[in-house]
């Protein structure tokens, strides 16, 4: 079981930058790939980042690369999503997930609000 509380959204002007962060709880976070997803109004969800347990494989949607930056810290049971050059075409509800020790995103969040202002 692998509980996840996101924190770090808010209100930002466009070509800032916020630093989301999900604090894990339960023992399979170590094992656990993480991903962020985002949902837009009127839109689906969709994947925005996800890395391994290790770190060693990380994805990411076309529309952020260069721009946004997943990481973890396996020993504070976190994963961060640092997000530059913001763009209103960035605002979303975000969304961190995690696998557990199976396949596919079994565990997710409350999500936190980003809104960039043009």
């Amino acid at each position: 079981q692998v509980q996840l509380v996101e924190s770090g959204g808010g209100l930002v002007q466009a070509g800032g930058s916020l630093r989301l962060s999900c604090a894990a709880s339960g023992r399979t976070f170590s094992m656990s790939t993480m991903g962020w997803f985002r949902q837009a109004p009127g839109k689906e969800r969709g994947l925005v980042a996800s890395i391994d347990w290790s770190g060693g494989r990380i994805y990411y949607v076309d529309s952020v690369k260069g721009r946004f930056t997943i990481s973890r810290d396996n020993a504070k049971n976190t994963v961060y999503l640092q997000m530059n050059s913001l763009k209103p075409d960035d605002t979303a509800v975000y969304f961190c997930a995690a696998t557990g020790s199976g396949t596919g995103y079994r565990y997710w969040g409350q999500g936190t609000e980003v809104t960039v202002s043009s």
